[in-house]
């Protein structure tokens, strides 16, 4: 891969093992040709996604080569088409001030949909803080939905975190904003509240902070476009994010 592109780490040389040892089926899918060593050679795919990364000290041009850790192959998803590794969001989420550990996963919402769920440590951690900050470095697809914290993560025998022992979210959306001002501002909470699976939508309420997603987002669209006679770019949900602002920035309904 390109320097500073995310891959795959595959570990070769004359110290690597033959294999797993009564369990063919694992090795022939770990232990793999090595197309740069000499014929019958094999490299161990790790499963570990790694990137090269290059620091040029400034002081006397000295330049220091590194391998970054980005998280396991296996806990790369695809979400509405954007294929995310976990690791990475982890990464940011951990590296925010008072987060000692992070762990993401995909979770599906009340519409079977996939959406992202951070599971923080510890348990006093401000969630609505914590999704600016993610927001500001992270591309929206990639932002969890969910934040979860916990006084500490459920880990396995070897230490490692286990995630199939991660609680479940609660379902604490609900709208909390002031209600609708005007009859097209009650339209646009309807049509927000539809999509979200939620009774009520304040005005002013997060479309996104309530679960919203690209492709919630896309239903607001279409139903604001069959009912009401207007255009909405779902670009414009992402930016306005409430009812109040997209009513200020809307033409007004046709129909």
């Amino acid at each position: 891969t390109p320097d500073g592109s995310y891959g795959e780490l595959y570990i070769a040389g004359s110290g690597l093992a033959r294999g797993y040892l009564n369990r063919p089926a694992l090795t022939a899918d770990r232990f793999v040709a090595d197309p740069y060593g000499p014929p019958g050679t094999r490299m161990y795919r790790t499963g570990d996604i790694v990137r090269w990364t290059t620091d040029t000290d400034t002081t006397d041009t000295n330049t220091t080569t590194a391998l970054e850790y980005a998280g396991r192959s296996d806990h790369q998803i695809k979400i509405r088409g954007h294929r995310i590794e976990l690791g990475e969001i982890e990464s940011v989420l951990g590296a925010q001030p008072g987060i000692e550990r992070a762990v993401v996963t995909a979770r599906t919402d009340h519409g079977g949909e996939p959406r992202l769920v951070a599971y923080v440590v510890p348990a006093g951690t401000d969630r609505d803080r914590l999704r600016e900050r993610a927001s500001a470095v992270l591309p929206k697809h990639m932002v969890p939905a969910v934040y979860v914290p916990l006084d500490t993560l459920p880990l396995t025998p070897n230490g490692k975190v286990d995630r199939k022992a991660l609680p479940a979210p609660p379902d604490d959306r609900t709208g909390t904003g002031r209600p609708p001002a005007t009859p097209y501002e009650e339209l646009l909470c309807t049509a927000f509240a539809q999509a979200l699976g939620l009774e009520r939508v304040g005005a002013d309420d997060d479309f996104f902070a309530l679960g919203g997603h690209s492709l919630s987002a896309i239903r607001v669209a279409n139903r604001l476009r069959a009912d009401l006679g207007v255009d909405v770019p779902v670009r414009t949900l992402f930016d306005t994010r409430t009812a109040e602002s997209l009513a200020r920035t809307l033409p007004p309904p046709t129909a």
